[in-house]
């Protein structure tokens, strides 16, 4: 159990006068093999940890949310997932965790087939799992450490001084062995989403998915954990899908990015290609331009119609 502590034991220790410097940008990684635009022209990764092929998913047959997606996540790197409000994003990572089922196409993690109908291979998948909530999702009545205890906990037997080690080179990577008997509510939304971190590498996943990590932050406290996404995942080597809005700290940290719009892959590629995209939703998102083929009203029927007006 020692030998598995090395990858977090080695970030702990090793840092330098930054507190969590970037090691690796994302203009230098490697990104996997794709072609650039749609998803229509796309190919699989052999590679990839996890595979998304074909995927169409609605909560019912007339309001479809994903659109024949097809996505390739190669292991040990950081992939951003981007897009507006209401585009599937969240969706996506829920599909891949088995909490929703895919009307057509597969997903698979590791080879194998992502089926929610099967929870004995559903449990197994998720033990390699670790979820980021959007707000952190601690328990508020437990401690810091008790929070990230609690996985460990749940799925391991260690014993009590090993599991106790653990705890605090967890909290110690994000910055908050100190903090580890406080309460929630003691801390700062930085803080929390830090200890949110801690629990989700407690049993050092292969594949850790953020929902919306930067939500809500300062921008030190932004900077801290878009940073520390990326250190983690060199230490450990574990795959990470990071779903957000910000583009800058996206682009930072990233090996690849997907731009979503409607439940559809409107682009993809390195954060430097997908900077320069001339795709019009692509380069609306990333401008943050008002006006633009994505519109902020939701489909509605003429407002003077709605207010009982006549034309």
């Amino acid at each position: 159990v020692r030998r598995r502590l090395a990858g977090v034991f080695r970030l702990a220790s090793t840092r330098k006068n930054t507190p969590f410097g970037v090691r690796q940008s994302a203009a230098d990684a490697q990104a996997p093999p794709a072609a650039r635009g749609s998803a229509n022209n796309y190919k699989m990764n052999s590679d990839a940890l996890v595979q998304i092929d074909h995927v169409t998913f609605g909560y019912d047959r007339r309001r479809i949310v994903l659109h024949d997606m097809t996505m390739s996540f190669p292991r040990g790197k950081v992939i951003a997932i981007m897009g507006g409000s209401g585009c599937g994003k969240t969706t996506l990572l829920r599909l891949i965790g088995g909490m929703l089922t895919p009307l057509r196409g597969t997903i698979t993690f590791d080879g194998e087939h992502v089926n929610p109908r099967d929870r004995e291979a559903l449990f197994r998948l998720r033990r390699r799992v670790g979820l980021l909530f959007q707000f952190g999702a601690l328990f508020t009545d437990l401690t810091v450490f008790d929070n990230v205890a609690f996985p460990l906990r749940e799925h391991t037997g260690l014993t009590l001084t090993m599991l106790r080690d653990l705890v605090l080179m967890k909290l110690n990577a994000v910055g908050l062995r100190g903090a580890a008997q406080l309460k929630p509510a003691d801390l700062s939304g930085g803080m929390a989403r830090r200890v949110a971190l801690a629990r989700a590498i407690a049993l050092d996943p292969e594949l850790i998915m953020y929902d919306e990590p930067f939500a809500g932050l300062d921008p030190i406290s932004l900077g801290v954990a878009a940073n520390l996404i990326r250190e983690l995942n060199d230490a450990t080597g574990a795959t990470s899908l990071v779903v957000s809005h910000d583009v800058r700290e996206c682009f930072k940290i990233s090996d690849y990015v997907y731009v979503m719009s409607a439940g559809r892959i409107v682009g993809h590629g390195t954060a430097p290609e997908v900077e320069a995209s001339d795709h019009e939703e692509v380069r609306q998102f990333i401008r943050g331009e008002p006006d633009g083929p994505v519109k902020f009203h939701y489909p509605a029927k003429p407002f003077a119609q709605d207010l009982g007006l006549r034309a």
